[in-house]
């Protein structure tokens, strides 16, 4: 039987935007009043010439086809934006304000509704694929264009930062004050730093000045031990130990005023058995500079004392110190039972006092706080020949590391609080040799266990 041609259609084929399956025939399409404009056919039949709307579309996309309209076939249809702008995949899930737009599209010399572009339930061809980016007009950026970016970034970074580390050693490097005052001993394996306190009078508040009490002697010596595994330790030789150097009988810390400071280091490496790589002497002043520049310091004692001759005045317990007081603190030696024992255990105290506060981030992280905390320092110290900006860093390191709880700290072993030498120098205290040179034997390898050493 022949088939009837659609209503206002020619030809026996129907056109393409007609689902498989659909009724072959559809309602004629309504005429129009009197008076009124005619509808503008929005299907045009195949092989009917492709009409441009007035925006821009692509010849490549459509070329002389109309566009299919069938649920068939909308999966697999596309349209372009304008140029410059990202492709849409006709398909792609949209917003629902993006849905109910209307797209012009060639070759209906008009709109149609976005509606028309999603893919039909049951349609044939590709699925949609993902935008490459939630919002239109997004610029991707490729990861290796980041990668390059960071990479800048991060040389930029490091260049400043070496700068800045270049001229902060040349700075440091140009405060220090240098003096001969190592040995040629044969280098032992743990790193080492014999740190002095000088009684010198250098003009600081409560002390005198140098014609007072002309020359200066060593009032705390001190050695600190980096071995390369274990604990540090920071162990104190007491100032009225008895030595004897080429037959002459004196206490330590006369030594370096009488004879060298050379002499001085020799006579520490002979308690120790260890090469001392590092020197560092600090005044009177420093003390007290260093402690103002930090806003004080925490120290606690268990006795009260008003002591004359240091200047301290304290009551037993716990109390913010500035530097005046943590001067007088670590002279004082007459009040205190213990005598020269107990100004050295205080010594330590202040020192460790000095290096925790000195090094934590309310201090570190205020540049003002931390270039005035160098002036203070540096305008006081008296290093070695070979000593540098990083010996004092890493020796700042090594001592809060021996006066934290992991640490070594204490003093020499000694068999005599008061010894007296038949050469008249006065009471001394008479060190046991044999159980020191075992004692930093473990220090320098690092085996000794954290706490606190020396005495009777």
């Amino acid at each position: 039987m022949a088939q009837e041609p659609l209503d206002g259609m020619s030809g026996s084929n129907p056109p393409s935007f007609i689902p498989s399956g659909a009724p072959r025939r559809r309602p004629s399409a309504p005429k129009p009043a009197a008076g009124a404009q005619p509808i503008p056919q929005t299907f045009e039949p195949k092989g009917a010439p492709v009409r441009r709307s007035s925006a821009r579309t692509s010849q490549e996309s459509f070329g002389t086809q109309p566009p299919s309209f069938s649920p068939a076939s909308a999966g697999q249809s596309a349209a372009r934006t304008t140029a410059g702008r990202r492709h849409t995949t006709i398909g792609e899930p949209r917003s629902e304000s993006l849905r109910t737009a209307s797209v012009p599209s060639s070759g209906m010399g008009g709109h149609r509704p976005a509606s028309f572009s999603q893919h039909a339930p049951g349609a044939s061809g590709p699925s949609p694929r993902p935008s490459r980016s939630g919002r239109r007009g997004a610029i991707a950026v490729s990861p290796k264009r980041i990668r390059h970016r960071l990479l800048a970034v991060l040389a930029a970074i490091v260049a400043v930062l070496i700068l800045l580390t270049f001229s902060l050693v040349s700075w440091v490097n140009g405060q220090l004050t240098h003096k001969n005052m190592l040995t040629s001993m044969a280098d032992t394996p743990a790193s080492t730093w014999l740190i002095l306190g000088s009684d010198q009078r250098d003009g600081t508040a409560g002390t005198g000045s140098s014609k007072d009490i002309p020359g200066s002697r060593t009032d705390s010596i001190l050695v600190l031990t980096k071995p390369k595994t274990g604990h540090s330790s920071l162990i104190s030789i007491p100032r009225d130990s008895f030595v004897n150097l080429n037959g002459q009988d004196m206490k330590i810390n006369a030594v370096a005023s009488q004879i060298g400071y050379k002499a001085l280091t020799s006579q520490v490496e002979s308690i120790t058995g260890m090469k001392i790589d590092h020197m560092v002497q600090v005044g009177f002043g420093g003390v007290e500079k260093v402690v103002d520049a930090i806003d004080g310091v925490e120290l606690c004692y268990d006795r009260t004392v008003n002591d004359v001759l240091s200047g301290l005045n304290w009551k037993a317990g716990c109390h913010q110190a500035d530097g005046a007081t943590a001067l007088a603190f670590s002279r004082m030696r007459y009040s205190d039972p213990t005598g020269d024992i107990g100004r050295a255990k205080r010594q330590r105290q202040v020192l460790a006092a000095v290096a925790k506060k000195a090094t934590s981030p309310q201090v570190l992280l205020n540049p003002a706080k931390t270039k005035k905390l160098a002036e203070a320092g540096l305008s006081t110290l008296t290093v070695d020949e070979k000593t540098g900006a990083f010996d004092i860093a890493q020796m700042a390191l090594a001592f809060k590391a021996a006066s934290g709880s992991s640490g070594v700290t204490g003093t020499l072993y000694y068999t005599d609080i008061d010894y007296r030498p038949a050469s008249g120098i006065g009471s001394c205290i008479l060190l046991d040799g044999t159980r020191n040179t075992t004692l930093f034997q473990q220090l320098q390898s690092g085996t000794h266990d954290p706490g606190t050493v020396g005495g009777l």
